[in-house]
């Protein structure tokens, strides 16, 4: 397995081990669906710039936000954070289970996952 292989099977597991979180900390399950494009609004960053889109979706599918929201929702005893905090983090793992990482500046297909959409095939392809 290749490395972008291993990060994809360690987001499944993570998407998976954010459910059972969820279920745990009585949360209703299918909240993790019914948020799950609202992070997705990050991308409309792309309509200003490529490196704009970029930066928005980055800073929208990394787990940076979701760990702190996480923690107040721990420390400070706030159901509804933790909740969005579980979404978003399931957001992130499923999206780099399937393949979607954070994005290069230089065209939304192009991840730090490899390339996504017509632009796979290209990648595929080149490797020997």
């Amino acid at each position: 397995m290749t490395p972008i292989h291993w990060q994809r099977l360690e987001n499944a597991v993570i998407a998976a081990g954010v459910i059972v979180a969820t279920v745990t900390l009585d949360y209703a399950w299918w909240w993790l669906i019914a948020l799950f494009l609202v992070f997705d609004l990050s991308a409309l960053g792309y309509v200003a710039s490529t490196r704009a889109g970029a930066f928005f979706y980055n800073a929208v599918h990394s787990y940076w936000a979701p760990a702190i929201l996480g923690t107040i929702a721990l420390v400070a005893d706030v159901r509804w954070a933790g909740l969005v905090a579980l979404a978003w983090a399931f957001h992130v793992a499923v999206d780099r289970a399937i393949g979607y990482g954070l994005k290069h500046a230089d065209h939304f297909g192009h991840t730090h996952l490899g390339w996504i959409g017509k632009h796979r095939e290209q990648q595929v392809e080149e490797v020997p």
